[in-house]
């Protein structure tokens, strides 16, 4: 959604590095810049007007005078004011003191309301509530067929006692403030602390729909009436907003179809100019695609810092802990690393979601787009089914297999024998790296990492030098017996101080002293 935005920003920022000092002309071209690309991302005119006013101000003031690194300072100030017109903080669901808590959906017809209720209802499903969803749509044609649909794949209760219109060709009948007020009561009786009424929408804004929206909110009183509008309408989002703002009051916005190609505007506007905080935003088709808004990890994103803590948050929810417990007994262990570990990683990574998604969520990922961009989902299904062609004696000792068995296993999964070769060669690099890491070498390449050796190295001189081997060939022996013995005694040593990883540990290490980002902490096992 903001791939262009983002590129743009971040290309206007390389041009300030290197700079000890940013004169008035650096910064008024920069916030030109700035602004284009603003407004090249379909965000309002009066919202682009103030943001560049504000960064300005901001950007000439003493804060970056007095910065050591100027171009960083200004970095800090645009995230800034990107965090303060996404809505400056996370704003959740106001739950009543006395269940039912009411949710209200509004919205224009095709901005994705009944899609998302039943996202909405499987996310507080999973936060431990027991949501009812109210089919209070009976004007579009098979609406309340969609939303019984819609729940029972949630695994949500439809509240339905009209079937609503069943073709374009019918009248619309039936009361949908009777069916709103209904739902709550059914709701009271059947014990769901949540109901979230579905309401109709039109293509366009008319007095109409204002006025039936006003009616079920007058009739159900909700605790919230969320906004639903589709991110990709660009500038006529801000007047559909306002629209709505003024006919039934609504106090959230829900963004939907974040996971488009278009310029993103609407997001960047809607909080700001209507001054009510986007709390929800859909990014895909799947009734798992929806998410808790976090202004801060939005403009993190938008300006390619990543957004690590929706990693771990969603690692947290899926990992399998038993699983994760497994490997790390196989490390402490010193057990090889099989395909079987291989295939079972891989699955675990699977339930996260998109790989694409997951790996853009990383800081710098946007440099790599177009590679991931061109990476195939389908890769996963493609090793998954190599893996479970082959015996469970080929998983755990994959030297054994020769060339006939390639072939057999490219037979079984239906793939080229080139494939299972780079998939061999690939878990060969993988299973080295284990090894290294179980003797208690860590992750090679860190630096400064505990138990990696980075920061360790011994200066170079004659002590460092390796002892010659002796020339007679019972004392050469005897040295390299001494050798063997010192190795297993240090990989030994890693294993028992160590992390489940193998890593050298330290008691008064502080996980905080690498700067980390925050909740980080909790995969190194502090």
């Amino acid at each position: 959604m903001f791939n262009s935005l983002s590129d743009r920003l971040t290309a206007t920022f390389k041009n300030l590095r290197g700079k000890g000092r940013l004169s008035e002309a650096d910064v008024d071209a920069t916030v030109r810049e700035i602004r284009r690309a603003l407004l090249d991302a379909d965000v309002a005119v009066p919202v682009v007007r103030d943001f560049a006013a504000r960064v300005r101000e901001r950007a000439l003031g003493a804060e970056v005078a007095a910065a050591l690194n100027p171009s960083q300072q200004v970095v800090k100030i645009v995230n800034d004011e990107l965090v303060t017109i996404l809505g400056g903080e996370t704003r959740r669901i106001r739950l009543a003191k006395n269940p039912p808590t009411v949710i209200m959906l509004a919205g224009l017809q095709g901005a994705g309301k009944t899609t998302l209720a039943g996202k909405l209802a499987k996310w507080l499903k999973g936060q431990g509530h027991s949501p009812i969803l109210v089919a209070a749509d009976l004007q579009r044609p098979n609406a309340v067929t969609q939303l019984q649909v819609v729940g029972n794949r949630a695994g949500v209760p439809v509240y339905a006692p009209h079937p609503g219109v069943q073709s374009e060709f019918e009248a619309a009948t039936g009361d949908p403030v009777g069916v709103a007020r209904g739902g709550v009561e059914e709701a009271r009786l059947k014990l769901h602390d949540v109901v979230i009424v579905d309401t109709a929408g039109r293509l366009g804004i008319d007095a109409e729909l204002m006025q039936q929206a006003a009616d079920i909110r007058a009739a159900v009183n909700p605790d919230e009436v969320l906004f639903v509008i589709d991110a990709m309408i660009g500038q006529d989002a801000v007047n559909t907003a306002k629209a709505f703002e003024e006919g039934v009051d609504f106090t959230g916005v829900v963004l939907t179809k974040l996971d488009g190609d278009a310029r993103g505007g609407a997001a960047l506007s809607v909080a700001s100019v209507t001054g009510r905080p986007v709390m929800f935003a859909s990014t895909g088709e799947g009734l798992d695609d929806f998410e808790l808004f976090h202004p801060d990890r939005m403009a993190s994103r938008i300006l390619d810092m990543g957004d690590v803590m929706t990693l771990i948050e969603q690692a947290e929810k899926n990992w399998d802990r038993d699983e994760a417990a497994r490997m790390a007994k196989k490390f402490a262990d010193q057990e090889d690393f099989t395909l079987e570990d291989f295939l079972a990683q891989m699955q675990q990574i699977r339930k996260m979601g998109s790989m694409k998604k997951l790996l853009m969520m990383m800081p710098g990922a946007a440099q790599f787009r177009q590679q991931l961009e061109q990476f195939d989902e389908r890769e996963i299904d493609r090793v998954e089914a190599i893996v479970r062609s082959m015996t469970p004696h080929e998983r755990v000792a994959p030297k054994i297999i020769n060339g006939s068995r390639r072939a057999r296993i490219a037979r079984g999964s239906g793939v080229h024998v080139s494939e299972v070769n780079g998939l061999l060669e690939r878990f060969g690099q993988a299973q080295k790296m284990m090894r290294r890491m179980a003797a208690g070498g860590g992750i090679p390449g860190m630096p400064g990492m505990p138990g990696t050796g980075g920061g360790s190295r011994k200066p170079a001189g004659k002590n460092n030098k390796k002892k010659a081997r002796s020339g007679n060939p019972a004392k050469a022996a005897q040295q390299l017996r001494e050798a063997e013995q010192r190795r297993a005694a240090g990989a030994a040593n890693a294993v028992t101080t160590g992390s489940s990883f193998g890593q050298q540990a330290s008691e008064d290490f502080d996980p905080a002293s690498l700067n980390l980002p925050k909740g980080f902490d909790k995969f190194l096992g502090s």
